[in-house]
């Protein structure tokens, strides 16, 4: 008898693609990613948006609000007077005295300035007024 030799068409050292160290860094990447994930803070500020409907419920006869509005052309008005922007921190904080349940209502202009309404936001919360609202009027 004869004894067959195995024909080597394929040599032993011809191997495929060594997926491991991929799948190391793959792996590496991902812990990393959910680590910063866990340590990123979205700082933003709350905004109530009062509506024209049953959106919100007004508590009792004396709710309301103090308003403030602001024109395109960087005019202020705080109870429809016309105050300059460092001046509504003592409007708002004498209207507040006389009616400390009310927030202040800020309707700005669509082509309002955003500084000045920071502004105007700022000095409302100087004034002592942590419940500030927005809305935009149509003129």
């Amino acid at each position: 008898m004869r004894m067959r030799r195995h024909s080597q068409g394929h040599s032993e050292s011809e191997t495929g693609i060594d997926l491991a160290p991929m799948l190391d860094f793959v792996l590496n990447l991902l812990i990393f990613f959910i680590i910063t994930a866990v340590f990123v803070k979205e700082t933003g500020m709350h905004v109530e948006r009062h509506g024209g409907g049953s959106s919100g419920a007004v508590e009792g006869k004396s709710a309301g609000s103090i308003s403030v509005i602001i024109k395109g052309d960087g005019e202020s008005l705080v109870d429809n007077r016309v105050v300059d922007v460092r001046a509504v921190r003592a409007n708002v904080e004498r209207l507040h005295a006389q009616k400390p349940d009310w927030g202040v209502m800020v309707t700005a202009s669509p082509n309002a300035e955003t500084g000045l309404l920071v502004a105007v936001v700022d000095q409302a919360r100087l004034g002592g007024v942590e419940n500030v609202s927005f809305g935009t009027s149509s003129k």
